[in-house]
């Protein structure tokens, strides 16, 4: 499932060396999370979610009756959810005053 979802993501995006997908695999499932830049999410997503949902609809065909669900699950960017949790922790330090007085 795995290589099918990576070939069928760099098919469709500008930049096929920045796709990367990782599989958590749980008791009762599998999600397999797609991460691509930023620029390639809208192609990834598609007008109303219909590419991604296609995506999803084309795995889950290929899983096979016996074994657990796969669940595809389009994350941000790496790069730029780091980026945001650091501006979070930055935004939440600032915001406490200091009760040492």
């Amino acid at each position: 499932m795995q290589e099918l979802l990576t070939f069928v993501a760099k098919s469709l995006v500008d930049h096929p060396d920045q796709v990367a997908v990782h599989r958590t695999e749980g008791p009762e499932a599998i999600i397999l999370e797609l991460n691509v830049a930023e620029e390639d999410m809208g192609k990834v997503i598609g007008k109303q979610g219909r590419i991604a949902k296609a995506i999803r609809t084309v795995i889950k065909a290929a899983t096979s009756r016996d074994s657990k669900p796969v669940f595809v699950e389009i994350q941000r960017p790496l790069e730029e959810a780091e980026t945001e949790a650091d501006n979070e922790a930055e935004e939440n330090a600032e915001e406490k005053p200091d009760s040492a007085e």
